[in-house]
């Protein structure tokens, strides 16, 4: 059992704990949810940057990223260095995260929050939205094509939009739909962690332009956002290069600024 296959299992568990204590109307009835939401897609189709800037404790690969830095403090300094977007992990034991973390950083800041988690149920796209998010992730790693349409609908209907993770031309095969507001190409290979800037760029031709295109992973170079524009990117999901630093914020903003020379 490899570790996507690992925390599945552990995030169907985690479910069913959920629903017997959280009921989805008390979802539903949550102040949050019935807020207006903010187009990621758009953000980044009128973005001189693309940048999504992701806050992140730790991961399965890297063990602790960084644990001392307030996800409020984060969260307006990737705002006020101009990132057109924010992706927050809620998973708990494989990356130190939480829902409190998106609800903290959507009281802070008022620009695009991507929930980043690994969704497999109805449940948590209403969670999400009753969370503060404006768009969930969807791996097609990790779900059928049937699934994907579910979710993706429901994301859809409720305001959100929807980025679709792929790692392979099977999975963007299986995946396209009009559903979908983003795709994301994830360079690292979440079985070895090995990351490939490569995988980028050898999936881009084949994504269709309606979609806004994201890089994921490994990206931590101007020249490779340089690359990757060529390559029809729009989106820069980069998170382990801001977070290491002990200021995520003024690590965006200078990045940024970099790209502006």
């Amino acid at each position: 059992m490899d570790i996507l296959e690992k925390i599945v299992v552990d995030k169907k568990r985690e479910l069913h704990l959920k629903k017997t204590v959280i009921p989805l109307k008390e979802l539903e009835a949550s102040f949050l949810f019935q807020r207006e939401t903010q187009s990621l897609a758009n953000s980044l189709r009128n973005s001189k940057n693309g940048i999504i800037a992701e806050h992140k404790r730790r991961s399965p690969s890297k063990s602790v990223i960084n644990q001392n830095e307030s996800v409020q403090d984060i969260a307006i300094g990737y705002m006020n260095a101009g990132a057109s977007g924010m992706s927050v992990l809620t998973d708990a034991k494989y990356f130190g995260g939480s829902l409190d973390d998106l609800i903290l950083a959507r009281a802070a800041v008022d620009f695009p929050l991507l929930r980043k988690e690994f969704i497999i149920d109805e449940y948590q796209v209403i969670e999400a939205r009753a969370h503060g998010a404006d768009t969930i992730l969807l791996i097609a790693a990790i779900l059928t094509r049937k699934q994907i349409k579910v979710l993706s609908e429901l994301a859809k209907s409720l305001g959100m939009d929807v980025l679709l993770e792929i790692h392979n031309e099977e999975e963007l095969a299986k995946s396209i739909m009009p559903s979908l507001d983003l795709l994301g190409v994830n360079n690292r290979n979440l079985k070895t962690f090995k990351v490939d800037l490569e995988t980028s760029i050898s999936l881009s031709q084949q994504i269709p332009n309606e979609f806004v295109k994201v890089s994921e992973s490994g990206i931590s170079s101007v020249k490779a956002i340089k690359l990757l524009r060529e390559m029809g990117y729009q989106g820069f999901l980069i998170g382990e290069n801001f977070m290491k630093t002990s200021n995520p914020g003024e690590s965006a903003r200078e990045f940024i600024n970099q790209m502006q020379r």
